[in-house]
């Protein structure tokens, strides 16, 4: 074989559209008929026809708007721009899209405008919408829920923090403390900075300080230590089936003990948005020590529902007063089934399952870090992406994986199983025609003519 040389070549004016069809992808076309079988596309376009008009021209369907942003999610992608460079690079993601090949894909503009048109009831609609798919598939129970939170980046830096009382810069606010407490006299940058780190009782709290381009940001200490402008995702996982019930983003301050009702609240009524005969209901909800609080147990038990919520340390007990023996039999009763056999199996479910959902949406799903800004326009694209990893515990269930990597991956594993058992099976018949063989020859030995030694 002689050895190809690239030349640049003159593009030929007209290619049959032939050679540029894509295989596709597995994973994606298993995607697709999963959607199709739900009749997703008709579903979502009634939701989305009383926000545009008769006539006009056409916006992008928004069959397509939200598979390119599940495509997010799959592909861990974080801003709309790469999203829209993405499926315009791949002829599989065009595929899936369900767009030809001479059509253009979307830009983040596009996406931009669709997700400014359509409300945030919309979004949430759809996400209730692949629930009721887990419905029909009879993977959706919901008796017992995990509620876990965690914080996101917010697009807005700590630089542009300002005063809520005087509108000033952190930098101008440091400067005046050293003019008026340290002393200083027109202080250059390096003393300010020098007078900021040393002085006491210094604190950044969201009472004083705001951020001009995301007012409902809040300041909020990371998972690795840092302090940024963030928000807080509060997960409601099925625990029995490991899908999202429940996917709410609330400003960054806000306590989980106060934000627990809330979310149980919300996602219940996803499970009655789903649209089946079965009625769902929540009997048993598992937390952590921050949802702990004695409204919190009390209204669960006045509504039925068993508490499975740890309690923090105290150095001394509780002291009961008059007129508490409500509240006093709710606390004692979610102590008791804490300490059992399965309330320590449920804290492990709830730690695994509900910390995994934040590894495949926020890690793993391109979701940790924000690049739109306000509450709603945060939570539009956030229970899309849920959507999406619901969508892939589905196929997870039905063909073994959840995600397009783990689908070559298992494809890869698959052809190298293949592989190796093709390699016994040959080695197992090489070893059976050398036996046969042998044994030919021993039996051609005896049938011929002996001849004895003189």
């Amino acid at each position: 074989m002689a050895m190809g040389k690239r030349s640049s070549k003159q593009a030929e004016l007209w290619v049959a559209s032939q050679k540029l069809k894509s295989p596709g992808h597995p994973f994606y076309q298993a995607l697709n008929r999963l959607l199709h079988e739900a009749n997703f596309d008709t579903e979502v376009e009634l939701l989305c026809r009383p926000y545009f008009k008769d006539d006009g021209r056409p916006s992008t369907p928004p069959g397509v708007y939200f598979r390119m942003l599940m495509v997010g999610y799959f592909e861990n992608i974080e801003s709309q721009r790469g999203i829209a460079w993405r499926c315009a690079d791949s002829l599989s993601l065009k595929d899936f899209l369900g767009l030809a090949v001479d059509e253009p894909v979307p830009d983040h503009s596009n996406l931009t405008r669709m997700r400014q048109r359509l409300p945030f009831e919309v979004h949430e609609e759809v996400f209730e919408m692949v629930l009721g798919i887990a419905s029909d598939k009879r993977l959706l129970h919901a008796k017992t829920v995990a509620v876990d939170s965690t914080y996101i980046e917010a697009n807005a830096a700590m630089k542009s923090i300002v005063r809520k009382d005087t509108k000033e810069k952190y930098a101008a606010y440091a400067r005046r403390l050293a003019e008026d407490e340290g002393g200083l006299e027109s202080p250059s940058d390096e003393e300010v900075r020098r007078f900021d780190r040393k002085r006491k009782n210094k604190k950044v709290s969201n009472e004083d300080w705001e951020s001009p381009a995301d007012a409902e940001s809040r300041i909020v200490r990371m998972k690795d230590g840092r302090t940024r402008l963030g928000y807080k995702f509060e997960h409601a996982v099925d625990l029995d089936s490991d899908l999202l019930v429940g996917a709410e983003v609330y400003s960054g301050d806000e306590a989980d003990s106060k934000t627990l009702i809330e979310t149980l609240d919300r996602s219940r009524r996803h499970l009655r948005g789903t649209g089946r005969r079965k009625s769902f209901t929540i009997e048993e909800v598992v937390g952590d020590k921050g949802y702990h609080s004695t409204e919190n147990l009390v209204e669960l038990r006045t509504r039925g529902q068993r508490s499975y919520i740890p309690e923090a340390e105290r150095p001394h007990g509780r002291r009961w007063k008059p007129g508490m023996e409500e509240a006093r039999q709710a606390v004692y009763a979610n102590r008791r089934r804490v300490r059992r056999m399965k309330g320590c199996k449920l804290q492990k479910q709830r730690s695994e399952k509900t910390e995994r959902t934040f590894v495949h949406v926020c890690d793993q799903g391109g979701g940790r870090r924000s690049w739109l800004r306000g509450l709603r326009e945060i939570a539009k694209y956030h229970f899309v992406r849920c959507a999406a990893r619901n969508l892939g515990v589905i196929l997870r269930s039905i063909l073994g994986f959840g995600k397009p990597k783990v689908a070559n991956e298992s494809m890869r594993a698959s052809y190298l199983a293949l592989l190796a058992l093709l390699r016994v099976l040959h080695s197992k018949l090489v070893t059976q025609l050398e036996l046969v063989r042998s044994d030919c020859r021993s039996r051609a030995w005896d049938r011929s003519p002996r001849t004895c030694a003189a």
